[in-house]
């Protein structure tokens, strides 16, 4: 009896300092409202599985490790790091590229041992990418890396599905603040604060 004395309190208590917002079922009644990473995995899956299919970019990668790709790139992973959760660390590489096909840059993407422009000027001058690279002083590989990347970065033909995913992975973010807001909030000592759902009763 106690106990129950004790949580009627801190309900009336909770209610009188939330206004609007009140606590009215237990979570494993409501489980799923807030999506979690396998959820949004999947979702951003359905959205590789059509840039695939309509033929916007080749890779190796399957819809679901592309999925996996994009999660970990906004997790802060590495291009190896990611490789490496696929299964592979030698697909590195083919991350690296997919990511930049998917608009998800690094800021190392862009810290270039040359002018910028300087390069775009060689490449539209009809020189042929060796000798582009020669007068660069980099290897013909990491030239085309470089272009892939601007490349990349100026083709709106990908842009209204990487804008999807966006929407996806912020809709991410928005469900962990809502958690964190939530299980650190001040009553946390006293109300498991994640057995309980709040809605705004308006």
């Amino acid at each position: 009896m106690a106990e129950d004395k004790r949580k009627v309190q801190l309900l009336k208590l909770f209610s009188t300092m939330s206004g609007k917002t009140k606590i009215v079922e237990p979570m494993k009644n409501i489980h799923g409202t807030l999506r979690d990473s396998d959820a949004i995995e999947r979702e951003v899956a359905l959205v590789m599985r059509e840039i695939t299919e309509q033929g916007i970019f080749k890779t190796s990668l399957k819809p679901i490790q592309l999925a996996k790709l994009v999660t970990m790139f906004y997790a802060g992973k590495n291009d190896t790091e990611i490789a490496r959760e696929l299964g592979d660390e030698k697909l590195s590489k083919t991350v690296a590229r997919a990511r930049v096909r998917l608009k998800l840059f690094r800021e190392l993407d862009f810290k270039m041992p040359f002018d910028r422009q300087h390069m775009e000027d060689l490449i539209s001058s009809g020189k042929t990418m060796k000798e582009v690279a020669d007068d660069l002083g980099i290897s013909p590989s990491t030239l085309r890396e470089y272009r892939h990347i601007i490349e990349e970065q100026e083709d709106p033909t990908i842009d209204p599905y990487v804008n999807r995913i966006r929407d996806v992975m912020e809709d991410r973010d928005l469900s962990e603040q809502m958690t964190r807001s939530a299980t650190t909030d001040g009553f946390g000592e006293s109300i498991d604060i994640t057995e309980a759902e709040l809605i705004d009763v308006t």
